[in-house]
């Protein structure tokens, strides 16, 4: 009875808990940190949004269980912003279902399509619940490289010619997290064409696709590809768009039949999201546009003043061109450190909480990615804690780490 249960054996420890704890130290000992880690929008949700939820809360008959797939109103309202946004036709009935946030879609999708000895293809750093979730649901997870480009196709190629049994699906996910790449069109044609030869589910992650710098040029979806919806579902959700993470509300969209098994699943699962706050997202979606914009115009700032203030402290950090995410090389000095020890670091001598690459795989602990969720004051108080902590020796340990010695 001592031992751990299977599929909690095959989580690896929680990359993040450790992070976590020093924060929660030094915040226990009054320390002021700037916690950059966490990608938790800090703007509150717009109050025509607001506004709906309290109108539709007092109706006492939206207290009563919902509908597991989302009401109507609210399919039909996903179906419009992607005929709007994407030039996507989906039929509301059949290839809409909507979701406890993205998060949870992904998850349950994964149980409704995978079992144990299935591979599943997930770029190598990528968010979490991208591999766990299949993990999770008995599958494996074959590592395949995270750039839009010709190395991923061949990757994918690779590992469907080369694996027994052959892959189930690839997941993708731009605007990415943790990275900030963004692809083209172009790619999710070549994605589209591999994908269809070689029999294999595409599931995107398109969390972060209003949240992008060029106006010129929005990231696209994958079911824009002629023959998408053949072979892909995609999942959108409200959280960053319009500052709504903790009212859980997302969305699985295309293909038919993986819409299907996604929706038999949560019905033994769930009655979906409390009605009032599907209410409220249809309203977010149907009403105006602005305060996406608007949104958008904040990061914007954010991310200019940080990469900025970086580069001035000698901190060479690439500009992203979407998501709300810096993803930052860590300075080579203290590349010895790992992505764990120079976040504890920096949250010891600089007052700075980022996420440690190693958190989003292996490949991603060159690297830590920091989240633009506070202002632009605050901001500029992490810079000074990074200036003054890259200009210093910073001799001596850390949790048991020797800097100088390591």
């Amino acid at each position: 009875m001592t031992e751990e249960f299977h599929r909690i054996r095959r989580l690896p420890p929680y990359v993040f808990a450790e992070v976590n704890a020093a924060k929660a130290k030094a915040r226990a000992h009054a320390e002021d940190i700037v916690d950059l880690g966490m990608g938790n929008p800090d703007t509150p949700t717009p109050p025509h949004i607001v506004a709906k939820l309290i109108e539709a809360v007092q109706d006492p008959r939206t207290h009563r269980y919902s509908m597991s797939k989302g009401i109507p109103g609210l399919r039909r309202a996903l179906a419009g912003y992607y005929a709007r946004r994407f030039g996507v036709k989906l039929d509301p009935e059949t290839e809409v279902v909507a979701t406890l946030g993205s998060k949870e879609g992904l998850a349950n999708l994964a149980q409704a399509i995978s079992s144990p000895g299935d591979t599943i293809l997930v770029p190598n750093p990528s968010y979490p619940i991208h591999q766990f979730g299949f993990i999770i649901a008995g599958a494996s997870a074959r590592s395949i490289p995270y750039t839009p480009d010709d190395n991923m196709l061949a990757a994918i190629d690779r590992a469907v010619r080369h694996s027994v049994p052959k892959p189930t699906a690839v997941i993708v996910n731009f605007p990415s997290n943790p990275t900030a790449l963004l692809a083209s069109r172009e790619f999710y044609k070549d994605l589209v064409a591999l994908a269809r030869k070689h029999e294999l589910f595409i599931l995107s992650d398109l969390a972060y696709a209003e949240l992008y710098f060029d106006e010129a040029n929005p990231p696209p979806s994958v079911l824009e590809i002629p023959g998408a919806k053949e072979v892909t579902v995609e999942f959108t959700s409200m959280s960053k768009t319009y500052n709504m993470p903790g009212w859980r509300m997302g969305f699985a969209a295309g293909n038919q039949r993986l819409i299907s098994a996604l929706t038999r699943v949560k019905s033994y699962l769930d009655y979906g999201a409390f009605t009032p706050i599907q209410v409220a997202a249809v309203a977010a979606l149907n009403g105006p546009q602005d305060c996406v914009a608007d949104m958008r115009e904040l990061y914007r700032e954010r991310r200019d003043v940080l990469v900025k203030g970086l580069h001035a402290a000698g901190w060479n950090v690439p500009s992203p061109d979407g998501s709300m995410f810096l993803w930052a090389p860590i300075p080579d000095r203290f590349k010895h450190l790992g992505s764990v020890g120079f976040s504890k670091l920096l949250l010891e001598k600089a007052k700075v909480a980022v996420a440690p690459g190693l958190g989003f795989g292996e490949h991603g602990d060159d690297h830590v990615r920091i989240a633009l969720v506070e202002n632009n004051h605050r901001i500029r108080q992490a810079l000074r804690g990074i200036k003054t902590f890259l200009a210093a020796d910073n001799a001596g340990p850390v949790d048991g780490i020797d800097v100088d010695a390591a």
